[in-house]
């Protein structure tokens, strides 16, 4: 099978150094301004509706939501960064919302996601890591062993490994399973979509249906002493993916199929676990699970 010819390992090293540490020296430079498009459109426009009236529009509770989540800060101090952000701007004449008008804003806001050019087909890698809530930090785990109060998130992304770029994000309780979320994480992603590489906690029947439903290849790896499906009928189980990864996996050895086809890739959707938990903790700020989601 084509899909199964060995492919030149990629190298993933940086080489634009000076790029590359220029873009970590300006992460850390918080010499900005807010954006035009922002101010001008403050206030809200929308049409007068029974009961009271927005004063601030989406786009304003989104900027100040996206200082808070970066910068990691209360919704007091997040509001005091805004006035005073506003004010060296020359811009004070704008009122800024209270950071309980804020909250309660931003659970309902409507935020778009940011569009991401893809031309022609594109390979996505999916996973997902655990977000905390509540719960003891890293060393009286330790030192003392963990309680039962220990409140998770999952967070499960969608990754093209070419790019880098996060095609589709899904937050959950930590009781929902891996692979119950693929359709509704594709859901989100307008780009066709040739290959998808998951681990092996998504080998589930329904997660491979779902993905040749869409005619994606799925990539899979089997768990170990896996036995074949069939698909509708059971001559045709030597059509259906995984049951072609079993007949490699014991020709050549689990490790030759994962170079075969490039399953590697998958790594790099825990390098943007990673990026994320970097750049934004590894904790949750909000504490109900539609304002996480938002987060």
């Amino acid at each position: 099978d084509e899909r199964f010819e060995v492919k030149d390992k990629q190298d993933y090293r940086v080489v634009n150094w000076a790029e590359y540490n220029k873009a970590l020296e300006n992460r850390g430079n918080i010499t900005f301004i807010i954006d035009e498009s922002v101010t001008q459109n403050w206030y809200s426009d929308s049409p007068a509706q029974r009961g009271a009236q927005e004063t601030y529009s989406d786009t304003c509770i989104e900027a100040i939501m996206m200082i808070k989540t970066i910068f990691r800060l209360p919704y007091r101090q997040s509001r005091g960064f805004t006035v005073g952000l506003l004010q060296l701007m020359d811009l004070a004449h704008l009122k800024v919302p209270s950071f309980t008008q804020v909250n309660r804003r931003f659970r309902t806001l409507n935020i778009s996601p940011f569009a991401i050019p893809a031309s022609g087909p594109i390979t996505i890698a999916i996973d997902s890591t655990g977000v905390k809530v509540y719960g003891e930090g890293e060393w009286k785990c330790r030192k003392h062993g963990w309680s039962k109060r220990r409140t998770w998130r999952k967070l499960h992304l969608g990754v093209d490994p070419c790019t880098g770029f996060i095609h589709c994000h899904i937050t959950t309780t930590n009781s929902e399973s891996d692979e119950s979320q693929v359709n509704d994480l594709l859901d989100q992603v307008e780009a066709e979509i040739d290959e998808v590489y998951l681990d092996g906690a998504y080998d589930a029947q329904s997660c491979y249906d779902g993905l040749l439903e869409r005619d994606i290849w799925p990539v899979i790896p089997p768990q170990r002493g896996a036995v074949k499906w069939y698909w509708e009928e059971p001559g045709d189980a030597d059509d259906y993916p995984r049951n072609q990864f079993i007949k490699r996996i014991e020709e050549v050895g689990r490790a030759e199929w994962k170079k075969e086809a490039d399953y590697h890739q998958r790594s790099l959707s825990e390098t943007a676990m990673y990026r994320y938990k970097t750049i934004f903790g590894p904790t949750h700020y909000s504490r109900s699970l539609e304002t996480q989601t938002q987060e």
